[in-house]
């Protein structure tokens, strides 16, 4: 009796578990994976052929046979690219335009991306919408309106005239991100700083804006990229030698007996290294502004 009595649990908990089914997600999450590794070799691989042309000799490059790994290398294309006229001011053009246009962005965003999450007033809706559509508008779209206020101005040939359009161009997007974290921090937080005897700026400073890091780093990082890559509006407003950026320095490399590739592809390496270690620096903080600063608002 008892031997029937076993036999029928067991068989009855044989029937009551469940089978085990095949993954089905398996093959999609392959099929996912292989998508992701193709889509990173093809954006990887102009990085990589601009770093491996820079290695390659001149000889090398201008050759009909071109192979994916070069068959000797060389630092005499970066040499050349140092030695080139005015690669010191251009570096000291760039520091100066780039530096001055991000910090200015951040502040000018920070402040307004503040006013807007926190306070109600008039017209704040339409000012909002107006922000989305001037960040729809490409700057080389209001080139010449741009030109004919800062020759007005007096701007031209000088590096205020160039720190204000990216200034100007970076501010919608930098006060979106920000405004995606003002709104997310707790009022209630600053409330209590005031009640603490904090003003509302102190409260600001000790509480609101180190919650601000990872947002002004996403938007730092997008602001030094868009200065530090431009060109076009750089070689409008910028008109000597000695006061180009980096990207406009590059025509040297450009003249009427041909251009020298391998020095061209070594400077365009080493325009890119300040922009990589300012993206591993801040790397961490950005991944968390680009997903929290979404969340809400």
């Amino acid at each position: 009796m008892s031997d029937t009595t076993a036999t029928t649990a067991t068989n009855t908990v044989g029937a009551s578990a469940p089978a085990h089914r095949p993954d089905r997600k398996k093959p999609s999450r392959h099929f996912h994976n292989a998508v992701g590794v193709v889509a990173f070799l093809v954006m990887a691989f102009p990085v990589y052929w601009l770093v491996v042309s820079a290695l390659r000799p001149n000889a090398e490059i201008r050759s009909y046979d071109q192979k994916l790994w070069p068959t000797s290398l060389t630092l005499d294309n970066f040499r050349r690219a140092i030695d080139a006229p005015n690669f010191g001011t251009a570096i000291q053009s760039s520091l100066i335009v780039c530096v001055t246009a991000v910090v200015g962005a951040m502040v000018l965003s920070t402040i307004a991306a503040f006013a807007i999450g926190r306070f109600r007033f008039a017209g704040r809706k339409v000012f909002m919408i107006v922000l989305l559509v001037v960040q729809l508008l490409p700057p080389t779209a209001m080139l010449i309106p741009l030109y004919i206020q800062l020759n007005d101005l007096g701007a031209i040939n000088e590096y205020w005239g160039v720190v204000v359009i990216y200034l100007v161009s970076t501010l919608p997007f930098a006060t979106w991100m920000i405004r995606g974290f003002v709104v997310n921090i707790p009022l209630e937080l600053e409330e209590a700083a005031m009640v603490d005897g904090c003003s509302r700026m102190g409260a600001f400073w000790r509480v609101v804006f180190p919650l601000l890091a990872p947002g002004l780093a996403a938007a730092s990082i997008f602001s030094l990229i868009n200065a530090w890559n431009e060109y076009l509006l750089a070689y409008i407003v910028l008109q000597d030698n000695d006061k180009y950026t980096l990207n406009v320095w590059l025509m040297n490399f450009t003249t009427s007996r041909g251009t020298d590739y391998g020095a061209l592809m070594a400077a365009s390496t080493l325009i890119a290294i300040p922009v990589v270690a300012f993206f591993m620096i801040v790397q961490k903080k950005m991944a968390a502004g680009l997903t929290s600063g979404a969340v809400k608002g």
